[in-house]
């Protein structure tokens, strides 16, 4: 699919429905809980900031993110459809999250090893400052 035959809108949502988001992630590879649908809703319920990419209705890119607006945010979940990758659609979700959040404030994201070479392109650096206590129940 060319990117010239592509016509992509973009938007700030607050409820995606959740089996449009939950096919997006199962199609991009992001681990994520795409079978358990009440999760996933709670997800998009508790978002603060989530920008989507849509085409011809249909949502291929969706970028979820926690935040302050003032000083940090968490992008949580970067994800666009496997059909769609390539086309800068991950790259303009993650400049209208900066966009929104304004430059005043940090955007963090953890990102999967497979990810690595990805997010420098887009800006982002590594950082060895982060520490987790990871979930005890997936």
């Amino acid at each position: 699919m060319s990117p010239d035959a592509v016509s992509i809108t973009y938007q700030r949502e607050t409820r995606p429905y959740s089996e449009e988001v939950a096919a997006v992630y199962r199609s991009a590879g992001l681990r994520r809980p795409v079978d358990d649908l009440s999760r996933i809703e709670q997800m998009i319920e508790h978002g603060n900031l989530i920008i989507t990419a849509r085409h011809d209705g249909r949502l291929v890119g969706v970028s979820r993110s926690l935040t302050d607006f003032c000083y940090c945010c968490y992008l949580s979940d970067l994800a666009v459809h496997a059909d769609y990758q390539r086309h800068g659609i991950g790259k303009e979700l993650v400049r209208l999250t900066r966009e929104a959040i304004g430059p005043k404030s940090m955007l963090l994201l953890l990102a999967a090893p497979s990810a690595d070479g990805y997010y420098p392109h887009l800006g982002f650096e590594a950082v060895p400052n982060g520490w987790i206590i990871h979930r005890t129940e997936q």
